[in-house]
């Protein structure tokens, strides 16, 4: 078996993948403080097809040399918006039909392995600080909350991770 090298990978480049159909899925990055952490989320976006990240709070924007080590070009090719007020953002997409959800541990949360999205449908999935999570303002306003199901000692993941994890279940549920 023989590695491929990236030009054997055939991939679009960013012009041809400004028009690529995404998946109806939108990514809030509520407070989220390390850039590297949001160079993760711009390049698993990419890889993935979600159709734009917000970034609100604190979370830093592009252009940033430590965003980009991670993203490494996807902060150029996924679309974003930087929104003060989280909770405001997510008032917004409900308004224009998204049903929103966040990536959190509370009270009759969903399994991410349960989650059956309507592919009909808009999703928007909000991830939280790495120490206090998503805002339970926001929280209060989402129409639901999911969880990854985890069975260590340890009961939370790297934000860029649990992002990873939600952004691939649910592309491979909505990619037709």
């Amino acid at each position: 078996m023989k590695k491929l090298k990236v030009e054997e990978l055939n991939r679009v480049t960013p012009s041809e993948y400004a028009n690529v159909e995404k998946i109806k899925l939108s990514v809030v990055l509520d407070n989220v403080r390390s850039l590297n952490n949001i160079g993760s989320v711009f390049r698993t976006s990419d890889a993935f097809l979600v159709e734009k990240i917000y970034l609100c709070g604190i979370s830093a924007t592009p252009p940033s040399a430590e965003i980009h080590k991670t993203a490494l070009g996807a902060e150029d090719t996924v679309e974003w918006e930087y929104v003060e007020d989280t909770t405001v953002l997510v008032e917004q997409l409900k308004s224009i039909g998204y049903t929103v959800l966040a990536v959190e541990q509370t009270e009759n949360s969903t399994f991410l392995n349960q989650l059956r999205p309507d592919r009909a449908k808009s999703y928007a999935v909000v991830l939280g600080n790495e120490v206090k999570g998503v805002q339970q303002s926001v929280v209060n306003l989402c129409d639901g909350s999911i969880e990854i199901p985890q069975f260590g000692t340890k009961h939370s993941l790297n934000v860029s991770v649990a992002a990873g994890i939600v952004i691939w279940q649910l592309f491979s549920i909505l990619r037709d």
